[in-house]
């Protein structure tokens, strides 16, 4: 840019007489700006202005300011020229305009190029309701917000030619500012990605820093995957995560979202074997701002369209609420196969829900409303018939409706045994385990009756034996009888 002009724009300046520019009879000149006309805070930018190959002279002019702000002689072939910014201030936003001069007189101006500044004030927050993932051609709302009064939101699309959407801002009871964009249609045919800025009508091309940028995830209906954690749904603050994301599908790449987060995080697919894909999310060591339900797609690379969402899968946070709670097993936590048994899960401290978990299950924690009782809060979890599939380690926590994933320390473990069949011959004993010297003392009513049939037995062998031996001794005896 010239002195001149840099002068004029800081300063406010005057550079002479008025000069009379007068439309001939050429067509009116084309104005553009590059990298683009909304420009951050001192980055560099050029204005071009292209007219007819018959140009002397290219003007441009900046609305409100009474004189020219520059004049340059055209490039070859003549047919357009070039005004530079070297550094984008707020004294460079606004409205221009440009005109050429040739043998027949000025041209008529061009259409208004509107620059923009932006980076002047803070950044407003840019979200999606009800979330950022939305049904292939479905609709969304985006929402721009600010603490601060500000006039006017602008929402703009990434790779959108199109002029900015603006909206003028309202306000909230909670005393910030807000405006709504509705959105859609949304296909997968292109990416969705957005930003938002906000201003004051008085300087409506002096814009504030951009929102952080918002991407939205067209789902369609293909198959969807599976998503799971490798170290169990229950952590405790510190501990490592890993959530896998997979599929028979063969998908390409994998995203993971967070119910209420406003972005995701993307992975490409890798192949464990064939047929398979999958991705692994490492999100640790974890806080309690990890806690929350969480959902994964896939695609596949020649296609901007994401798969059917996969189940949820609810991270939960331990050790986040101080009041106790315990667990114990009703009538006991040894019971034979086939028996009931209820794990009853107890606190003094206020609980709306009580979970219960199974050491190494890869089923979800069970979860039950607490009833509230002789001072305390319990939920019970039955389990009948027992299986030995029930067999175990079990902990429980508690948690709160304000925030259902973050939980209480765990209960002390209950170990539950069960053995044997019910009514077979592998029942244990009730009682206690004999030893060698308590058989010799087992007089039991059985054991003496068959004691009693052993020694009738005997007592006639015995008869037999003696008459055996008596007619062997007297044969004559025996032969006269």
């Amino acid at each position: 840019m010239t002195p001149a002009l840099t002068a004029l724009l800081c300063l406010g300046l005057s550079l002479g007489p008025r000069t009379r520019v007068q439309a001939g009879p050429f067509p009116k000149p084309t104005l553009w700006a590059e990298p683009g006309s909304v420009i951050s805070w001192g980055s560099p930018v050029t204005i071009w202005c292209q007219g007819s190959l018959e140009a002397q002279e290219y003007q441009l002019d900046k609305e409100g300011s009474p004189e020219p702000l520059d004049r340059n002689n055209p490039l070859e072939p003549k047919n357009k020229a070039r005004f530079s910014i070297p550094s984008m201030t707020q004294h460079h936003a606004g409205r221009y305009r440009c005109h050429y001069y040739s043998s027949a007189g000025w041209s008529e101006p061009s259409d208004p190029l509107e620059l923009v500044m932006t980076g002047f004030y803070n950044k407003p927050t840019l979200s999606a309701l009800p979330s950022p993932v939305v049904a292939s051609g479905g609709n969304m709302t985006l929402r721009c917000g600010s603490q601060k009064g500000y006039h006017h939101f602008v929402l703009m699309k990434e790779g959108e030619h199109q002029l900015p959407r603006t909206l003028d801002s309202q306000q909230l009871h909670s005393g910030g500012f807000q405006a709504l964009f509705p959105v859609g249609p949304v296909t997968p045919s292109h990416r969705w990605r957005f930003t938002c800025y906000y201003y004051y009508t008085n300087t409506p091309q002096v814009w504030s820093h951009p929102s952080d940028p918002l991407e939205i995830l067209p789902s369609g209906v293909s198959r969807k995957p599976s998503l799971l954690t490798l170290q169990g749904p229950v952590l405790a603050p510190g501990q490592s995560l890993t959530l896998q994301c997979g599929s028979d599908v063969g998908y390409d790449r994998f995203v993971l979202y967070k119910e209420g987060e406003r972005d995701f995080l993307q992975r490409p697919g890798q192949q464990p074997q064939a047929g398979l894909s999958q991705a692994n999310f490492t999100l640790g060591p974890v806080s309690p701002s990890h806690g929350g339900q969480y959902r994964c797609y896939g695609a596949h690379n020649l296609s901007s369209e994401w798969s059917a969402p996969s189940d949820p899968l609810n991270i939960l946070m331990a050790g986040q609420i101080y009041d106790t709670v315990s667990l114990s097993a009703q009538p006991g936590p040894t019971v034979a196969s086939g028996e009931n048994v209820t794990l009853l899960c107890q606190s003094r401290g206020y609980f709306d829900t009580f979970l219960l978990t199974k050491e190494g299950a890869a089923h979800p924690p069970l979860r039950l409303r607490s009833m509230y009782g002789a001072h305390k809060y319990q939920a019970e979890f039955p389990m009948s018939p027992v299986t030995s599939a029930h067999a175990g380690t079990y902990r429980c926590y508690g948690s709160r409706s304000s925030n259902p994933y973050l939980l209480s320390h765990p209960s002390e473990p209950l170990e539950l045994m069960v053995s044997g069949h019910s009514g077979g011959s592998s029942l244990p004993p009730t009682g206690p385990p004999s030893t060698p010297a308590s058989h010799a003392k087992d007089y039991t009513v059985e054991n003496l009756i068959r004691m009693g049939m052993a020694g009738l037995v005997l007592v006639f062998l015995g008869i037999l034996l003696f008459e055996a031996q008596h007619s062997q001794r007297n044969p004559q005896d025996a032969a006269g009888r």
